[in-house]
């Protein structure tokens, strides 16, 4: 049985995306799920967030990049074979579980982009190495797992609707869709559901002109199972005004556009089912926690988390519990 893959997208940047993979990635480890986070975005920041600078210099600058997701496709990028066997990287400071684990990200992914592209037709054709190229990120990410013995995989992607999205959505079960509280972030939305519908119809075309007996293929569900609100203001419990008017759409905007549903004006996200939580903007807190290289809940009063503070992550522990709970729930993944 697969692994179950559950992808973090909106072609919106800057909502906060990276940010809740990682943390979202320490809480299962937390819960004693085995965990795979993969960083297919280009940018790598998820990749950034996890591992020192001194580890980045040794993954990024060896030759070939043999312990990166773009060593395991670079056989295939250069025409002599098929995918390398997938480095992963364990996540071993605090992670007293062992089970947390980084498929390694790499800028130099943005070379995939245009064969991923240039291949894409071809499966129409039914050429076979044009679905090893498409399918190239599912194959390693399932290799990590087997080699993990993972429960899940998260993975990052960058906020764009190109070819390695594209691949990397196609790869994925189930996808999460981050939204911050502004019309940016709701025109992506509007955008990304057509998208979605129209790469998972288009796959399912292409899937049985696979001429190769042996090459098992990803299913592209690329199933929606919810949208969570990210870095929204309040103040006294109450959202800031200036958000409503853009919180108040959400709702309809994700029926609509990505469900292909009626929209519902007597829904807010507040007692909307497709939101999984709405996640405030912990401002400094998220800035000690990034000195501390470490999660918000993880703080202790040696890395300042004092007072408040230390209220303050013990609360946003609790709200990643409950929202990896939701998430567990919406996929059926259970612990090993």
């Amino acid at each position: 049985m697969n692994t179950k893959i559950i992808a973090f997208f909106n072609n919106k940047g800057r909502v906060g995306k990276t940010s809740l993979i990682y943390h979202l990635a320490w809480m299962y480890n937390e819960l004693g799920f085995r965990v795979v986070a993969a960083d297919l975005d280009p940018q790598a920041n998820l990749t950034a967030a996890f591992l020192n600078e001194d580890r980045l210099e040794e993954l990024w600058l060896d030759g070939n990049r043999p312990n990166t997701i773009f060593g395991c496709v670079q056989p295939l990028i250069k025409g002599i074979g098929d995918l390398a066997d997938p480095h992963l990287e364990y996540i071993e400071d605090l992670c007293s579980y062992g089970n947390l684990a980084l498929l390694v990200g790499d800028l130099s992914l943005s070379g995939f982009e245009d064969q991923l592209s240039e291949v894409w037709p071809k499966c129409m054709d039914g050429d076979e190495r044009a679905f090893r190229v498409i399918s190239a990120f599912w194959r390693v990410m399932q290799k990590t797992a087997v080699v993990h013995q993972a429960d899940l995989i998260l993975v990052d992607l960058g906020p764009n609707l190109g070819a390695i999205n594209r691949a990397a959505l196609i790869a994925a079960d189930y996808v999460v869709m981050p939204l911050s509280p502004d019309l940016f972030s709701l025109q992506g939305l509007r955008n990304l559901g057509p998208t979605l519908r129209r790469w998972r119809k288009n796959w399912k075309d292409r899937l049985h002109k696979n001429p190769a007996d042996d090459l098992e293929l990803p299913q592209g569900q690329i199933q929606p199972i919810g949208y969570v609100v990210l870095h929204h203001s309040v103040r006294l419990d109450r959202l800031v005004k200036a958000y409503n008017p853009s919180i108040a759409t959400i709702p309809n905007v994700y029926r609509e556009a990505v469900l292909a549903q009626p929209g519902d004006n007597h829904l807010s996200v507040a007692n909307d089912p497709h939101c999984l939580a709405l996640v405030k903007n912990y401002h400094s807190l998220m800035r000690m926690a990034q000195e501390a290289r470490k999660p918000m809940f993880y703080l202790k009063p040696a890395d300042g988390a004092l007072g408040a503070h230390a209220t303050a992550a013990k609360k946003v522990y609790g709200d990643f519990q409950r929202l990896a709970g939701k998430i567990a729930e919406r996929t059926e993944v259970k612990i090993s």
